[in-house]
C-alpha cells in the first residue's frame, strides 16, 4: 500500500530558483524536502478548517481496505456502504465490479483511491 503519491507542479524560474537558494543554503537538504515541509507548513495552519470539515462530511481518516468478504458481509445483511475517506481507498482485486454495484452507494476519496479498473468504471456514477 502506497503512503505517498507522486504528483507534479508548474513553478515559476524564479520561485525555484529561490528554492535552490534555500538548499544551497542548508535550509533543506533538497527541493522535494522544501516542498514538503511548505505543504506541511500550511496543512498545519489550516487545520482548523480541515478539522470542521471532517466533521461536517463525515470522514474517516487513514488507510481503508475493502475485500471480497467485507463487500459480501454488507450484502448479505441488505445494508449499502458509503465511502467517505481522507486518506487512502483500496478496493481488493477480487472485487467484482457487479459485487461493488450491488455494495457501494457512494464513494468520496480525499487522497488516493485505488480500484480495478473494471470496479472503478462499474462505480464511476457513484465517485464524487
Amino acid at each position: 500500500m502506497p503512503n505517498s503519491e507522486k504528483i507534479t507542479i508548474n513553478m515559476s524560474a524564479v520561485d525555484l530558483g529561490k528554492i535552490d537558494l534555500l538548499v544551497q543554503e542548508g535550509l533543506f537538504s533538497n527541493r522535494t524536502d522544501f516542498i514538503r515541509t511548505a505543504i506541511r507548513n500550511l496543512l498545519d495552519k489550516h487545520d482548523l478548517e480541515i478539522q470542521q470539515s471532517v466533521t461536517r462530511n463525515s470522514y474517516v481518516i487513514g488507510a481503508i481496505i475493502y475485500n471480497k468478504a467485507a463487500l459480501e458481509k454488507y450484502r448479505s445483511k441488505g445494508e449499502k456502504v458509503k465511502m467517505t475517506i481522507l486518506g487512502y481507498l483500496h478496493l481488493a482485486d477480487d472485487i467484482s465490479p457487479q459485487l461493488a454495484k450491488e455494495v457501494v452507494e457512494s464513494i468520496q476519496v480525499r487522497g488516493i483511491f485505488h480500484a480495478s479498473d473494471e470496479v472503478k468504471a462499474a462505480l464511476i456514477d457513484r465517485i464524487k
